[in-house]
């Protein structure tokens, strides 16, 4: 059974929503990053989603783009990624661990190269937010054999034929983006998002985490109701961004707040 699996299933038995947190690779700085990675599993987080920094993140609204910016400039690239793994993994064999990012630095990297880094580093899922079903065959065939999950995404507008095609090869869980806009925009409408979440359900039996705009302990509760999983990024972006001088508590105590409504 793999982590994400084992980690849905175990939550769904003690009635817990799972607490997915994001984080940008190499923000503030690598030491400070590798300490927040550390950190989040003791803090509530069930499942950790860290952020490839890339030049043009397209997905992404102010907050992690600039996130993407400073991990950059403190020399951030996809090896430290992998190093970071590794490194977590010495401590924590039990967390799962999801890489969002786009396309361009893997096809780089060379799809097979980087599917097995990652596997040997301790990645368990990816999420590429620009590679839809239609383009992602190659990376697949090389994540399918390092069993990796390939995690896709699905907005308000995803109707059942679309979502047929998205299904196709999907694994993990959904990611479902709460809002047609960019990460860290407006709050989402729970009582508009319900019926088309239950129109999923139909169709999967893949846990769903739900993400974009959750923000304060009260958005998490509200929107734990219809999926197994929230998404939380932006707002803990930027409490990240104040923590080069090593006091990495106020991300801690953020996280711990929302994994207390969660229980």
């Amino acid at each position: 059974m793999t982590r994400i699996k084992k980690t849905f299933e175990d939550l769904k038995q003690s009635g817990k929503t799972a607490l997915v947190t994001f984080t940008m690779l190499g923000d503030p700085d690598l030491k400070n990053s590798l300490k927040i990675l550390k950190s989040l599993p003791e803090s509530g987080a069930d499942i950790i989603e860290i952020g490839m920094p890339f030049t043009d993140p397209v997905a992404d609204g102010l907050t992690i783009q600039l996130a993407g910016g400073r991990a950059l400039n403190a020399g951030a690239n996809m090896h430290h990624t992998i190093d970071m793994v590794r490194k977590f993994r010495k401590t924590n064999d039990h967390t799962p661990i999801i890489l969002m990012g786009y396309a361009n630095p893997i096809f780089v990297y060379g799809y097979e190269k980087f599917a097995q880094d990652a596997s040997d580093a301790g990645v368990d899922g990816l999420i590429i937010v620009d590679l839809p079903p239609e383009e992602d065959a190659d990376l697949r065939e090389y994540t399918k054999k390092y069993n990796i999950d390939i995690i896709r995404l699905i907005t308000p507008t995803t109707d059942e034929k679309r979502l047929a095609k998205i299904l196709d090869g999907a694994s993990g869980f959904l990611y479902y983006v709460s809002i047609t806009g960019v990460t860290g925009a407006a709050k989402a409408d729970k009582n508009a998002l319900k019926p088309h979440i239950d129109m999923i359900k139909s169709h999967t039996t893949l846990p769903i985490a739900i993400g974009f705009g959750i923000k304060t302990p009260d958005d998490a509760l509200k929107m734990s109701s219809l999926g197994d999983g929230i998404v939380v990024g932006s707002v803990i972006v930027e409490k990240v961004k104040d923590t080069g001088n090593g006091n990495i508590e106020p991300v801690l105590s953020l996280v711990k707040s929302l994994s207390n409504v969660l229980k």
